[in-house]
């Protein structure tokens, strides 16, 4: 008899359902009561819909149109519990994706959904936003996710120690976990992987024998291409032993001289100097309270006159209050300790320790289109039964929606990727 049973995968992330609060008790007494409260809550959410509708399909039987009257996203949403609007009410995003994991409520496609939310964020307000003692709760659960160094090797492991064979299903060739860079529609994603790759290299000067550091180097897609383009001295760090085994592997098919190196290591704890950093979607992971730390780390690693080329993930500043002082269903269930950054703020931090904000490049649709390429390739993957041993139906719904949700909030505009130079006073 076979005894062996598979570790349950993704159960870090899944547990999120004991900490964070979606008003659950609350939502199931509150759907008994009669159906026009819920419809005055509608009305609310209609009024802030500026651009875009959405079609809801009411468990009184009606159905309802909410917004329609600018240009926009067309959402269909099957309600089949009045729970699913008061979560929306008392926990934000949080208590919207509980209750969509509940099957209280549905859609054809979420993704429309979703853009609309964004898309409409600031005429919406603290609508769809946690409240009251939800609202705290979670901000409590968030803050111990803290990015100190302990915490952030945690956090970093929940995520992307899920396992390689698990990310190599549904990643490009070169496994880049962050937004493509389209310059022709023809192009594959693995060919707009690359264009993403040589426009941060590109940004660098880098020269031969150049001393390049990457913090957060991911499976090493950089480290490679760097090496093979520009034969420099390459180092990158990173706290998730699985990435760290695939880029050392990498790097040891191209760099025949043993000149680079890949470690585990926190970006405070690096020593320099460096001719050049980069850093590819990493500051996501920092947290707002360690935004200083972080450009601390590059300002005193990078020799004078020496440049970082940063791609980071921008909420707009008038959504960022309202953003920050929650903890939206990204932080709870996918990214602990996870924080977009205020592009104000952070290029304020940035330029007070002499590190000047040199041309900046969005392609937030680009993200979109990545986005929908990777869940085109996760649902192959399911639907053909590649996915590793250890994933349940839950997280495979999970992984899902979270696809689906960032590619909507791309969409709406209300997130964007960018690429910048900071350059170091000579």
């Amino acid at each position: 008899m076979n005894t062996h049973v598979s570790r349950r995968r993704g159960g870090e992330l899944l547990r999120a359902d004991r900490a964070y609060r979606s008003g659950g008790a609350l939502a199931r007494l509150m759907a008994r009561a009669p159906a026009g409260l819920f419809h005055r809550l509608l009305d609310r959410i209609d009024m802030g819909l500026d651009r875009g509708s959405i079609e809801g399909h009411l468990p009184d039987g009606s159905v309802r149109l909410l917004g329609g009257r600018g240009k926009g996203p067309a959402a269909v949403v099957h309600m089949a519990s009045w729970a699913a609007l008061v979560r929306l009410a008392v926990s934000g995003s949080v208590g919207w994706y509980r209750a969509w994991d509940k099957g209280e409520w549905s859609s054809p496609d979420p993704v429309p959904l979703f853009d609309l939310f964004m898309r409409n964020g600031e005429s919406l307000g603290e609508t769809g936003r946690a409240q009251g003692p939800w609202r705290w709760l979670n901000r409590v659960v968030h803050a111990l996710h803290r990015n100190d160094r302990r915490g952030a090797r945690r956090n970093i492991l929940a995520h992307y120690d899920l396992g390689n064979d698990f990310y190599r299903l549904w990643l490009d060739a070169g496994m880049n976990y962050s937004s493509a860079l389209f310059t022709d529609p023809a192009q594959s994603l693995e060919e707009a992987q690359v264009a993403k790759l040589d426009a941060i290299l590109d940004r660098l000067d880098l020269r031969s024998g150049a001393r390049l550091m990457e913090i957060g180097c991911g499976w090493g897609a950089l480290a490679e291409r760097a090496v093979e383009r520009h034969d420099v001295l390459y180092t990158g760090i990173t706290l998730s032993p699985s990435q760290a085994e695939v880029a050392a592997a990498r790097l040891a098919r191209i760099d025949l001289s043993n000149r680079s190196h890949i470690g585990i290591c926190d970006y405070r704890d690096a020593r320099g100097p460096y001719d050049a950093i980069a850093s590819v979607e990493m500051v996501e992971a920092v947290g707002q309270a360690y935004w200083p730390a972080y450009l601390d780390a590059i300002a005193g690693l990078l020799r004078p006159g020496g440049k970082a080329a940063i791609q980071y993930i921008a909420i707009k500043d008038a959504l960022f209050e309202g953003y920050a002082a929650n903890s939206d269903f990204i932080q709870a269930y996918i990214f602990p300790g996870g924080c977009l950054i205020s592009e104000s703020r952070f290029r304020a931090l940035a330029e007070a320790r002499g590190l000047a904000w040199r041309d900046v490049r969005y392609f937030g649709g680009d993200y979109a289109e990545t986005l929908r390429q990777w869940r085109e390739r996760f649902d192959g993957a399911v639907a053909e039964g590649r996915l590793p041993a250890g994933f349940d139906e839950r997280f495979v719904r999970l992984w899902r929606y979270y696809l689906q949700y960032c590619e909507g909030g791309f969409r709406g505009g209300g997130i964007d990727v960018a690429q910048v130079t900071l350059e170091k006073a000579g």
